[in-house]
């Protein structure tokens, strides 16, 4: 049976550490600050957005969401990621995706300063990443790192496999096992073999975005099994790109879906943001 990795407790107690030192902070007159900018209205968005706003307000983080009509111009947002580029109350940018499909995102993302690009998806900041020395980092792999500290679970010399090659999961997530000193191979929908691949796996990350996509005959027993899919199932609830009640068993550490990796996404972000006023008081 496996230990269920607690990412709502851990998110919570490392909140509490960054409010302490937001604190100390404040007292030295520096008020680390974020802001939000929302185009449209993605529920899901709406909803991750809230979420990242109680998160920095409990913190004692400047909070500030800034939300746009779905037919705001390319240039405009533009426009607006300038504005607070120059303003030096916020120390963290956020354009929260999906944009909408007249927005170039690329464009948008290296719109942003990259000392104040907290989700860490500037190509200056992934560049860092990739050359060992990273500033900003992807908050979700952050986050997983964050967890394999918190549970001892040992890194080096394992076998990892990340189903999914995204910039902001997969690829980052790669690049952080490889720091540990894991050997790491990236799989996703075009592997042959996948079910194959991942069973070789002693630290199993998945990010493939399909409802209950990995089952019991991908998983190696004793496996580290990491779940950062976030689905909708025909009743409207909240399921992994892992089955739990299979592979569960299997394993010897699992995050849940929810209150697995979700919550440590946004305290990544949090941490991030202090780190980046700190960096520029």
């Amino acid at each position: 049976m496996g230990e269920v990795i607690n990412g709502k407790e851990l998110a919570e107690k490392l909140q509490a550490e960054i409010a302490t030192e937001v604190s100390e902070l404040r007292k030295k007159g520096i008020v680390p600050g974020l802001v939000v900018l929302l185009v449209g209205d993605n529920p899901a968005s709406q909803v991750y957005v809230r979420n990242k706003e109680i998160a920095a307000t409990k913190i004692g983080i400047h909070s500030k969401v800034e939300r746009y009509s779905a037919d705001l111009t390319e240039e405009e947002l533009l426009a607006e990621i300038d504005r607070f580029n120059k303003d030096e109350a916020f120390h963290g940018i956020l354009v929260q995706l999906p944009l909408p499909k007249h927005i170039d995102e690329e464009k948008v993302l290296l719109a942003i300063d990259p000392k104040k690009d907290v989700d860490g998806f500037h190509p200056m900041n992934l560049g860092k990443l990739f050359a060992g020395d990273p500033e900003m980092i992807p908050c979700t792999p952050y986050g997983i790192m964050k967890m394999f500290e918190a549970y001892n679970i040992s890194i080096e010399g394992k076998r990892a496999v990340i189903i999914g090659r995204s910039n902001i999961v997969g690829k980052p997530m790669a690049q952080l096992l490889l720091m540990e000193n894991a050997t790491v191979t990236i799989a996703h929908s075009k592997t042959r073999n996948l079910a194959e691949v991942a069973k070789e796996a002693d630290i199993l990350v998945v990010a493939i975005g399909r409802g209950h996509f990995v089952t019991k005959e991908f998983v190696k027993p004793g496996a580290v099994v990491i779940d950062v899919g976030m689905n909708r199932n025909e009743a409207g609830k909240l399921i992994g790109d892992v089955k739990f009640d299979e592979v569960e068993p299997l394993t010897s550490y699992i995050t849940p879906v929810p209150k697995g990796v979700g919550p440590m996404t946004i305290t990544m972000l949090m941490q991030q943001t202090v780190e980046a006023a700190k960096r520029q008081s």
